[in-house]
């Protein structure tokens, strides 16, 4: 009897799980209130420079998301005014668990354990209730080299993004929240991950566009503008860049 039990209580935690994951999905696709997307500052190295960037965050270092996000669906029919609004969450003190670089499924699916544990318990109170928690990983502004990949989970509707502590950046940065918070979305990237290009037709801004390159935007889940065959640069800004067709389709925004 106490095996049942125990397979029953398993069953039922499988069910909870999965009717969980089924109505966050539908309330991140179904697209009738606004979505809070909660930022929250981490100084992923510790260093006083980065300290003193996030201790000046305010709401202007991500003014343009909202705007952007609220364009871009009007050009796809989408009924609600404002999709979107991204509010400035208090700064986290501990780092969350680092994503695994190499591994397989079962890495993955332990990471994400782990990450929605260490949400759970390190996430700040915040309001109004967020429906997408990113945490801001900063570098330094000075930082030499590309920023680690950054992570969008559309199961537990977060994300880890890393940024640059600059105000230099920060056009660049709003780019790169943006593109995560579309992945919690259900929107999936548009760009060959071996070489960062952008994949064609979806990962381009305009594909029907003769001569097809070079391109003057970026496709946002491209992350990239292609210029040349074998080159592509990043955009400066969120003016850079449009939400495709396909991607307005993986979103809801747009029906199949």
């Amino acid at each position: 009897m106490f095996k049942v039990f125990r397979i029953f209580v398993l069953l039922v935690i499988l069910a909870v799980v999965a009717s969980t994951a089924l109505m966050q999905r539908w309330q991140a696709q179904s697209w009738q209130r606004i979505q809070v997307i909660t930022v929250y500052p981490i100084n992923l190295q510790g260093d006083a420079a980065t300290d003193t960037y996030i201790d000046q965050l305010n709401d202007s270092a991500f003014a343009d998301i909202a705007p952007y996000f609220q364009a871009q669906a009007r050009q796809f029919g989408l009924p609600l005014s404002t999709p979107v609004q991204v509010v400035l969450g208090r700064r986290v003190r501990d780092l969350p668990p680092p994503v695994p670089q190499q591994g397989g499924v079962l890495s993955a699916m332990t990471w994400s354990l782990k990450m929605r544990w260490w949400a759970w318990r390190k996430t700040p109170p915040s309001s109004p209730v967020p429906d997408v928690r990113l945490y801001l990983l900063y570098h330094p502004g000075d930082f030499n080299g590309p920023l680690p990949h950054s992570t969008g989970l559309e199961k537990g509707r977060m994300g880890l993004v890393h940024l640059f502590a600059s105000r230099a950046q920060q056009g660049p940065n709003q780019v790169v929240i943006a593109h995560e918070a579309l992945h919690t979305f259900g929107a999936s990237d548009k760009y060959d991950p071996a070489t960062l290009m952008p994949a064609f037709p979806d990962g381009y801004a305009a594909p029907d566009q003769q001569p097809t390159l070079p391109q003057d935007q970026a496709e946002l889940m491209a992350g990239r503008i292609p210029v040349r065959p074998t080159e592509a640069r990043m955009p400066a800004s969120l003016a850079q860049t449009v939400i495709g067709r396909r991607t307005a389709e993986e979103i809801n925004w747009l029906r199949r």
